[in-house]
This record gives structure tokens, C-alpha cells and sequence, in this order.
């Protein structure tokens, strides 16, 4: 019988099997010495007329064993009946922790999914985001050369190799109508570098990754199940994108999962190809797999060495250029790390909130059970038994509450998905067996924090007091821990309330803030465009100006413009910019933001001009206009408009003429003050220019007119991704929205169930104490004075935990302080009025207590006495 049952059923002590073991042997000896034998003789014969010492000793544990099964399963069949007999208790306790521990696992999956899991990617802790710039100038995007990418991978020794990748829009219109595909070309060492192969078909071939080499394309698992019904026999199928054949050549597996999600199709690009200067024209976001055992402290320094080398070869384009190495892992999750953890550091907040409230009512419990725990004493039960009948009807209603809070959680991935769309790798939250066995881990716990003190402080009274006991009202009224408990819930509470009132007051601010132009009524979209139609900037600007034309030709259309980025919503493009005319060395740098828009921009946008005029939309020299901040930051008292810029490291050849100064709009984001910005007339729609319209209506009433109108130009070409400004923001703030709605929810739960604790807690009390009630009453006592008596016990303790509560919000503070806008984390008014909020529940949750003990019946309750 000794096998897996034995991990399940208690060991005998050996030193007490082995004593009583020589015992016996003892005994057989002495009757053998006193039968005629010698000493030894007897002894043998003992050993023999007893058995092998090991077999009895396995015999011995299986009794042992056996008994300790019979225990537990008496104790479950006793905390099955426990929750029959009371389940308006065991109900209270099973919702309180499906609440608590169901939150929790939500929470706790979506930071398994987003922080803790590797990439799903081969050995992805060996994947490496590599970029380039120069730490002397504010580069933007930090894309690389495709000519020093391949640099990189001839000279270093540290990587297994390095890839690079761009993405565009694209048209595909095999289907009845065109749609829009993100496509992204891929350089050599691709499949090397992701260590994955295609499910169906090939790798692209060498002669298709050359310069004019045949035309391939790799699909995705989901373009191939909801384009072509997962048909087996697709390779060799051809796309038309933008109105070339392209044959698939194979799909990449379901599991392969691109840093940019949208992606649905690989094309191989040349390696080193270049549409401009090799050295000086950056599109590639690179990609590197590290040798086994090599650290990233290793591969920074070998390419540093290698960036060198280069800026010695290439003085004029790499002298000045320095190598970043991060992890993938890491850009991928990017800011929403500080996110998650606030908002699983809140719901265990919560989780100890609801384990004390536990405990209040399990004392309360054990107090009333005191009778049969003294019964069960004097039938000679020991004091270790009883504490694990106990444990177990707490672990069973731990249990049960987890199994239940898995159903909630799995509810909540679905919230978390819904909420904040916008988070990396939120397609990946899901419920699996790590987080089954989270919150079985969790019942565990909670067994041990809600039912090991309740059972030890309910087994713990003499014998002969416990069964003197002969009524509940001899149960002292006194309970400090019951009242430590209460406070430690408000407390938490408070501490939570806090937050949740830092972010909602931050989110009113950002409510109240004026952006700087008029965002209502403008409708924003994109068309499918690719970079090879850059190659023909006249063509390009032609298309671009019948585009603008017939959207503003169209009846309920008041303007219409394009810009790379979208106000209001965070993108940074900033870049040093230098002065023609030249500047004192003394003076800062000019670093400004740098945006590209149509000359009717500011009309669409309703951005104030302030001075000079609109940047000029003409084949001369370019033209661009500044925003008060920079005309502030670097011409202030000075005149600014006449002045000549030029922009480091963004392909314009230049000079510029500042023509005009704007009004300050933020650009960079709501929650962005404005900052100097430079507006470049660039007329030209290339990918990832956005097409802003100002409607007379509703914004989306105009989508499906201006996708016809479009489609009249140009059929092949597909619109997309049609949102009213408004919505962008919203979609912008959506992590600011998910932290603010959850800790809410959390906050105000903890707050209700403090409150629940605090009413429980006195209730009890105010039950034990009936009896001097009655005779405080019988001798003349005013029942006011009774209430106050009960409400200032249940207000005291609240003022307590809500003091100790603003010193936890305060400690924490800094915690929230890189999440809030237009408020301080020690914002004295939203900390006050979280308190008085706090007590003013806490007043109503202690009052019914308290007007029931008022209105005792002295006479009834000394008779039931």
C-alpha cells in the first residue's frame, strides 16, 4: 500500500514505531529467558516469532494511514453539512471570495499573458530589438539603413543574425471590392531570425529575395482561414496587390504572432535595397536573435565596436551614430508595465480586504459555536482535530468561491479585451491551467489567512468556561480583533479610494482641456498606399490634389486636408532643427516637433494663425509654419517669420522659409502640453498619412459618400479605417481608461465590503449585548444615548482606518504620479473628500445597528434571561 497514497495520508513517527517495536521484542525475549532459553537464544527467537521489523512498520503506517483519510473525509462530510445548516453564512462567504479571488485571476491573467510569458517565439528571450541614433540630435523613429543593417550582420559576432522589416497598406482587390492588407517586406535572415517555417508551402527562395526577382508572398493563418476557408491547395494562388500578381508561396502558423498584429502578409525585400542615399535613408525596424549564451551587455558592446569601425569607413553618415539593444519582449510591452501592476497591487488590496471581513464573521461563528466545541472536548476529541474540521469548512467555501471566481475571471478577459484594445498582447489574455492553479493557490491561502485564527482563537478556552457558559449574552461584547479587522478593511479601502479618485480627477481634467483646434465634426481616414509611389512625387501630389478636390466638392463637406499623425493623439516626430542664418552658441538647440500637413490643414482644424500666412503648396523651395511655443521657446522678443530652417535627419533637402506662426495646438496628445512644433507643407499622401474632413453632420454619415467618391478616382484602391477625431482620442486614452474604470470598481467593492465588515462586526456585537442593553434601558438609559453609544464605537474605528488609510494613500502617492494630468498625487481636496465619503457610509452602515439595540425590550430580553 505504499505508493501515491502515501503523499496523501500522514507518515507514523519512525522513532515512535521503532520504540514500540523493541517493546515487544522485549517482552517475547523476557517470556523466552523465563521459558529456559539463554539470553541470546531468547533474543533470536523473539525476532523470528515476531516478523520482519520493516513489514510491521509499513502495516503500522497503513493504520495510520487509513485513519488519517477517515478524518478528512469526516471533516468534509462535516463541512458539508456546516454549509447546508447555515447558507446564508456560507453564501456571504462563497460571493465575497468569487469577488475577490475571481478579480484577482483576471487580473493576474492578464499580467501572466502580457508580462510574465515569453514571446511565443522560439527561445524569445534571445530576440533583440536593435536600433540606431545619434545621441547628439533628437533622431526620430530610430529605424535603420537597410545598407548598415547588412553591415551589421557581416561584421558582428554576438548575433545569429539580424533582420529587417517596413510595413505599408495595401490594396488587395482579387475580391469583388478592394481591401486593405498591411503588408510587411522583410529582408533576408527572416525565417533565421524568428526561428519559424511556414505551416503550408516554402520559405521565400534566394533568387526572390534579389533585386528583380520573381514576385512571393507568405499569408497569415488568419487572412488564409477568413479569406480562403483554410482551402489545403492554396499555394500557388495569386493576390493582385496593388494591381500586380503576387503568388502565395505558403502561410506562416497560427502561433506566429508579429510584433505588429495587423500584419497579414510577408513580401522578401532585396537585401540593402534603398530608395534614396543607402547610408542616410532609415526604414527598417530591425530584428536580431543573439548566439546561445551570449547577453545583451555582450551584443551592445560588440555592435558598438562594429558602429565604429563603420563611423571610421563612413565619417560623414556614421561617425555620430551609437547602437541601442533592448529586448523584444520588452519594447513590446512598452509602458504598460506600471498599468498592470497598480492594478494587480489593487486587487489584492482587495483580496486582504475581503480575507479580513472573512475573518470577522468566522470569529463571530466560532464564538456562537463555542458550546459545540466544548461538547466536542469533553468527548475527549483533541484540540488539532477540531482545528481541522474547522480549516476544512473554510478551505471548502474557499473552494467553491474560487471555482466560481474562475467563471468571473473568464468574464473579465473579455472586459480587459474590450477596455483597452490598444494593449500589447491583450489577444493573448486568456484563463489556462496556470491560472486554474493561481487560484487554487489562492484558496489556499485564503484558508490559512481567513480560518487559522478563527480556529485557534475558537479552540482555545478552558473546558470548564466554555460550558459555563449557558446563554450568548455571557460572551464578553469586547472583540478588539474583530474591531483591528474592521479597520484594516477601511484602511484599504481609503488607500484604494484614493487612487481611484486621483484618476477619475486626472480624467475630468483631461475632459476640460482645450486642444487647440475644434475637434467636433471631423471625420478622419486612411487610403491604401505603398512607398514605391514616392518613386513619382509629381504623380503622387496630382492624385493627392484630385483626392482633397472632389472630398471638398462633395455637399455636406465644409474641408478637407491630410497630415501625417493625428492631432491630438500622441506621435512624436522630433528632430534638431538648424537655423540658416546661424546662432549663438550660447543659445539652445532648436528641437521641434515636426508635422506634415496640406496647406488647408489649419482651415480643417480650425488652428488659429497668428501671424504671416499658410505654408505655400509650390514647387519652390518649401515653406513651413511654427507654433507660438517655438516661436516663445527660440525667437523670443525676436522675429521669427522670414528666418530659414533646415531638418536634420529627415530626408528634406531644404532650406525652409518660415511663413507663418500658428496657435498652439496639442499635437502630441491631450495629456501633453503643447510644445514647439514646425508644420511643413507637404501636400503628398504616402502611407501613413491621414485624411481629416470636416462634416456638416455626423461625422460617419459622410463615410460611405466619401469611400464612393474615392472609389470614382481611383477603383483599386481601398479606404479604411473611417473614426471620428473624437473616438481617436478616446481609443488614445484607452490604458488611462482601463486603470481608471477597474480601480474604481475595486475601490468602491473594498469600500462596500468594509462597510459590510463594519455593520457584521457591530451587529454582533450589539447580539452579545443585548442583556446590558436591557438593563441600561430597565434603569432609565434614554435610547439616544444608546445609539450614540453604537454609533461613535463604529464611527471611532472608521476614523481610525481612514486616518491610517490617508497615510497609506500618501506614502503611495508617487506610485500614481506619472499617470495623472492636472493633478497632484497628495491633492488634499480629493483625499478629504474620499474620508468623508468613507465615514459618511460608514454612519449609515453603523446606524441600523445600533437604532435595533435602541429599541430592545428591557423586560423581554431579562425574562429570555
Amino acid at each position: 500500500m505504499f505508493g501515491w497514497k502515501s503523499l496523501l495520508r500522514r507518515r507514523a513517527p519512525d522513532a515512535q514505531l521503532d520504540s514500540e517495536l523493541r517493546f515487544h521484542i522485549d517482552k517475547l525475549t523476557d517470556e523466552n529467558i523465563s521459558a529456559g532459553m539463554t539470553p541470546g537464544e531468547a533474543r533470536r527467537r523473539a525476532i523470528l516469532e515476531f516478523g520482519g521489523q520493516q513489514q510491521i512498520k509499513e502495516e503500522v503506517r497503513d493504520v495510520y494511514r487509513i485513519r488519517f483519510l477517515d478524518a478528512s473525509a469526516a471533516n468534509l462530510k462535516s463541512a458539508l453539512r456546516f454549509i447546508r445548516k447555515s447558507p446564508t453564512f456560507s453564501v456571504t462567504v462563497i460571493l465575497t471570495l468569487a469577488l475577490a479571488i475571481g478579480a484577482n485571476s483576471a487580473v493576474f491573467s492578464a499580467i501572466d499573458a502580457i508580462l510574465l510569458k515569453p514571446l511565443t517565439f522560439p527561445d524569445a528571450d534571445q530576440l533583440m530589438r536593435v536600433e540606431q541614433y545619434n545621441p547628439k540630435t533628437s533622431s526620430p523613429l530610430h529605424l535603420v539603413a537597410p545598407v548598415r543593417l547588412e553591415d551589421w550582420n557581416r561584421l558582428n559576432s554576438t548575433f545569429h543574425a539580424l533582420t529587417g522589416y517596413y510595413w505599408e497598406n495595401v490594396s488587395e482587390s482579387t475580391g469583388p471590392l478592394p481591401e486593405r492588407m498591411t503588408r510587411a517586406w522583410v529582408s533576408p535572415r527572416f525565417f533565421q531570425v524568428w526561428a519559424v517555417a511556414p505551416v503550408l508551402g516554402r520559405e521565400f527562395t534566394p533568387d526572390e529575395e534579389t533585386l528583380n526577382g520573381p514576385a512571393a508572398a507568405l499569408i497569415s493563418d488568419r487572412f488564409w482561414r477568413r479569406r480562403f476557408n483554410a482551402e489545403p491547395n492554396i499555394v500557388g494562388k495569386n493576390l493582385r496587390l496593388e494591381g500586380h500578381l503576387t503568388p502565395i508561396v505558403g502561410v506562416m502558423p497560427a502561433s506566429f504572432l508579429f510584433p505588429n498584429r495587423e500584419v497579414d502578409l510577408w513580401c522578401p525585400i532585396p537585401a540593402g535595397l534603398s530608395y534614396g542615399p543607402p547610408r542616410q535613408n532609415n526604414w527598417f525596424t530591425v530584428i536580431g536573435r543573439l548566439k546561445p549564451g551570449v547577453t545583451v551587455t555582450q551584443a551592445r558592446a560588440n555592435l558598438a565596436t562594429v558602429q565604429a569601425q563603420l563611423g571610421q569607413q563612413f565619417p560623414k553618415t556614421d561617425a555620430e551614430l551609437s547602437v541601442g539593444i533592448e529586448p523584444l519582449k520588452e519594447t513590446t510591452i512598452g509602458d504598460s508595465r506600471r498599468s498592470l501592476w497598480l492594478l494587480f497591487g489593487s486587487v489584492t488590496l482587495l483580496l486582504f480586504i475581503a480575507c479580513a471581513n472573512i475573518v470577522a464573521l468566522l470569529l463571530s461563528r466560532s464564538t456562537q459555536r463555542q458550546h459545540e466545541i466544548s461538547v466536542r472536548f469533553s468527548l475527549g476529541a483533541p484540540r488539532g482535530a477540531i482545528i481541522a474540521q474547522l480549516l476544512s469548512e473554510t478551505f471548502l467555501l474557499a473552494l467553491i468561491g474560487s471555482g466560481l471566481g474562475l467563471f468571473l475571471a473568464a468574464a473579465a478577459s473579455d472586459i480587459f479585451r474590450s477596455l483597452a484594445a490598444q494593449l500589447p498582447r491583450v489577444e493573448e489574455i486568456h484563463l489556462d491551467a496556470r491560472i486554474v492553479v493561481y487560484s487554487l493557490a489562492c484558496s489556499v491561502v485564503v484558508t490559512l489567512l481567513c480560518g487559522l485564527v478563527p480556529a485557534i482563537r475558537g479552540t482555545r478556552s478552558s473546558l470548564s468556561g466554555s460550558l459555563a457558559q449557558s446563554s450568548r449574552s455571557q460572551v464578553s461584547g469586547r472583540n478588539p480583533l474583530q474591531w483591528l479587522l474592521v479597520g484594516i478593511q477601511v484602511a484599504l479601502a481609503v488607500t484604494l479610494l484614493a487612487g481611484a479618485g486621483l484618476l477619475l480627477r486626472s480624467f475630468q481634467q483631461l475632459g476640460r482641456v482645450s486642444p487647440g483646434f475644434d475637434s467636433n465634426h471631423i471625420l478622419t481616414f486612411e487610403l491604401s498606399m505603398n512607398w514605391s509611389e514616392t518613386g513619382d512625387m509629381k504623380k503622387l501630389r496630382q492624385f493627392t490634389d484630385r483626392i482633397l478636390e472632389k472630398v471638398r466638392a462633395t455637399p455636406g463637406i465644409d474641408a478637407a486636408a491630410i497630415s501625417v499623425g493625428i492631432p491630438g493623439v500622441p506621435f512624436r516626430y522630433q528632430t534638431e532643427l538648424k537655423l540658416i542664418e546661424g546662432r549663438a552658441d550660447t543659445e539652445p538647440k532648436i528641437v521641434a516637433e515636426n508635422r506634415f500637413v496640406s496647406a488647408s490643414y489649419f482651415a480643417a482644424m480650425r488652428i488659429p494663425l497668428l501671424a504671416g500666412e499658410v505654408c505655400r503648396e509650390t514647387d519652390g523651395p518649401p515653406t513651413v509654419v511654427v507654433n507660438r511655443a517655438f516661436a516663445d521657446a527660440y525667437f523670443s522678443g525676436a522675429t521669427v517669420i522670414g528666418h530659414h530652417v533646415q531638418a536634420l535627419n529627415l530626408g528634406y533637402s531644404g532650406p525652409a522659409e518660415i511663413v507663418g506662426i500658428s496657435g498652439d495646438a496639442r499635437e502630441t496628445g491631450l495629456d501633453h502640453l503643447p510644445v514647439p512644433t514646425a508644420y511643413w507643407c507637404a501636400p503628398i499622401a504616402e502611407p501613413g498619412t491621414f485624411f481629416l474632413v470636416r462634416t456638416r453632420n455626423a461625422p460617419m454619415t459622410m463615410a460611405e459618400t466619401i469611400r464612393k467618391q474615392i472609389h470614382e478616382i481611383d477603383p483599386a484602391r481601398s479606404v479604411y479605417d473611417f473614426a471620428p477625431l473624437e473616438q481617436r482620442f478616446s481609443d488614445a486614452l484607452a490604458e488611462n481608461r482601463l486603470r481608471t474604470i477597474l480601480l474604481s470598481f475595486f475601490a468602491a467593492t473594498a469600500l462596500s465590503l468594509a462597510c459590510v465588515g463594519l455593520y457584521g462586526t457591530l451587529s454582533y456585537t450589539v447580539n452579545v449585548r443585548r442583556r446590558e442593553v436591557g438593563l441600561r434601558l430597565a434603569l432609565g438609559a434614554l435610547q439616544g444615548q444608546i445609539v450614540r453609544q453604537f454609533l461613535l464605537q463604529g464611527l471611532g474605528v472608521s476614523f481610525v482606518g481612514s486616518f491610517a488609510g490617508g497615510c497609506l494613500a500618501a506614502a503611495f502617492a508617487r506610485v500614481l504620479s506619472g499617470m495623472l494630468y492636472g493633478v497632484s498625487p497628495t491633492d488634499g481636496a480629493t483625499l478629504s473628500s474620499v474620508v468623508l465619503i468613507v465615514l459618511a457610509v460608514a454612519t449609515v452602515a453603523s446606524l441600523a445597528p445600533a437604532i435595533r439595540a435602541a429599541r430592545v425590550e428591557p423586560m423581554n430580553v431579562l425574562r429570555d434571561e
